[in-house]
């Protein structure tokens, strides 16, 4: 488990990308959103890998198979290959050959990603509730996923045949903004049959297990935009992460964070990969970052000082998160945050 009682980001006189082996990348909201590179993505991580920093892509969307992801990649100017990508299809997939017979029947709702990972592990996929499958298996499909798929689901779930999913994240960043994910088709399978499902995906162990399993990361460092995934995943594996502020999570969120949803460190981007990270100091209550002060006073967050607004947050965050019991409200952060012009 990753630690439990964290008041403040973490400092780090050394570069990210010399202090940890392994980059541990999310894709959406990190890398890209809606297919196009987030900025300063491709620089960065160039700037990284030619520094001896390994990187990986793992990421909870089980659309596209790793072939496919690394293609893309690739075209946005961050050279990859398969092997270089660990998705939750790939996570799920072993968590149900690990319950089902070799060579056996699984229904899928999802997209290519999920197939491509089952047929690897010597699993059939299959389309209907009465091709007598072991397994019901459900992961992003798209927004063209037919409405009859979750019907095919629910009819072999009710026959008692069990339920695995990808992952069950409510939402995925889109060029147009957040978009229904996985998880809120999860939603609806969950309503009409009263079931739970296996999930393998962050933050779950699974997904943890085949990441460690494919990158044979010695010291990883976990890079993403969601609280409940990317950094609670993290925190559950033990192992540290960096939150960019790129993707869903914005920072009231962050300041609102429960002890296993806050990061090691901040920052805006993926270029927070490439220097050190400054030290939160404190004294006498208040919490100190590089010209900023911020305390929590009668249950409110209070910020005095003056430089890059990234270190303001910082502050707030340790003061913020050391009288978490009493956590300013979201008014009380936006009052604060719009100094720092969020």
């Amino acid at each position: 488990m990753g630690e439990p009682g964290r008041t403040r980001p973490s400092g780090s006189a050394r570069a990210l990308s010399g202090a940890y082996d392994t980059a541990l990348l999310d894709l959406d909201g990190v890398v890209y959103a809606g297919g196009k590179a987030i900025p300063h993505a491709v620089d960065a991580l160039g700037a990284a890998r030619a520094g001896g920093m390994h990187l990986a892509y793992v990421t909870n969307n089980a659309l596209r198979t790793p072939d496919a992801v690394a293609l893309h990649l690739t075209e946005l100017g961050v050279p990859a290959e398969a092997a270089d990508v660990v998705t939750s299809a790939q996570a799920v997939a072993r968590l149900i050959a690990d319950q089902v017979p070799a060579g056996a029947r699984v229904l899928v709702v999802g997209g290519e990603g999920l197939r491509v990972a089952l047929s690897e592990r010597g699993l059939v996929p299959v389309e209907s509730a009465d091709d007598d499958p072991a397994a019901v298996v459900q992961g992003y499909g798209g927004p063209e996923l037919a409405w009859g798929r979750f019907a095919e689901a629910c009819y072999a779930i009710a026959r008692g045949v069990p339920w695995f999913a990808s992952n069950t994240d409510l939402t995925i960043p889109s060029a147009r903004g957040i978009a229904p994910g996985n998880g809120a088709a999860v939603e609806v399978v969950r309503i009409a049959t009263g079931a739970e499902p296996q999930v393998a995906g962050k933050p779950l162990p699974p997904m943890h297990r085949e990441t460690v399993l494919r990158t044979g990361a010695e010291r990883p460092l976990v890079v993403g935009d969601r609280l409940d995934t990317d950094i609670e995943g993290a925190f559950n594996g033990g192992v540290d992460s960096l939150l960019v502020l790129t993707g869903v999570t914005d920072p009231a969120r962050l300041l609102a964070a429960r002890p296993e949803h806050r990061p090691t460190y901040v920052d805006a981007d993926l270029r927070g990969l490439l220097p050190g990270q400054p030290e939160v100091g404190d004294d006498a209550g208040a919490f100190g970052c590089r010209g900023w002060r911020a305390s929590v006073r009668g249950g409110a967050l209070e910020l005095e000082g003056e430089g890059e607004a990234l270190d303001g947050l910082r502050a707030l965050c340790a003061a913020a998160w050391t009288e978490a019991g009493q956590a300013a409200s979201r008014l009380d952060a936006a009052k604060v945050l719009a100094r720092l012009g969020w």
